[in-house]
């Protein structure tokens, strides 16, 4: 059966050897006025002058959504809280819509920043079960939804095996009953990073 092609970016399912799954995020910091939406479920990064983003570089310490092969990413975007420039009221939204030039306080980010978390994701094309698992990955990055602010971050459509470079291994396959054929396209697979800041060195298998 034909899995559901509805990517939503990557979605937190668990933590490695069924640890205790909180849940929690850390508050992270993105620059004023900085361009560049970052959707809940994209990957995101510590701006650092010598890695740009999608489309963006952010501030030295701040973060912004991450483009495929950026390493030390810092975790999964979960939302912002900031103060409107315009209606000067608190603003929860789940995603960040870009060059928000705020007149008071800061713009507060939630990251899942664990490198044991697992997450659910969507896979771009047809990934086989037995040549991926194990095997690192990259993302496909598409901009997310502005009405609801969901990442449409998936998967590559293809494993590099022990890239030390790919963001995320995949550690098996979703049970989600509507997008669990991993003989068609679209699938959903359970990953982790690969490359993460709170990582020593990005996990590899040469």
């Amino acid at each position: 059966m034909a899995n559901i092609d509805a990517p939503f970016g990557f979605r937190p399912v668990g933590e490695l050897g069924s640890s205790i799954n909180n849940g929690g995020t850390t508050k992270y910091y993105i620059a004023d006025n900085q361009a560049g939406a970052i959707y809940k479920g994209d990957p995101v990064f510590v701006g650092d002058a010598s890695k740009a983003g999608t489309g963006v570089t952010p501030a030295a310490g701040y973060i912004g959504p991450a483009a495929a092969g950026n390493i030390c990413c810092v975790g999964i975007f979960n939302g912002c809280y900031y103060i409107d420039p315009t209606t000067s009221k608190p603003t929860w939204s789940n995603y960040y819509p870009g060059s928000v030039n705020i007149t008071q306080g800061s713009i507060e980010a939630y990251v899942y920043d664990d490198p044991n978390k697992l997450f659910e994701v969507q896979a771009s094309g047809t990934l086989t079960y037995a040549t991926v698992v194990n095997n690192n990955i990259d993302m496909a990055y598409t901009a997310g939804s502005t009405v609801n602010g969901q990442s449409k971050v998936e998967l590559a459509s293809s494993v590099t095996g022990s890239g030390a470079t790919d963001m995320f291994v995949i550690v098996g396959l979703s049970e989600d009953p509507d997008n669990s054929d991993a003989a068609s396209a679209n699938s959903n697979w359970i990953v982790r990073f690969n490359e993460h800041r709170y990582l020593r060195t990005a996990h590899t298998f040469s």
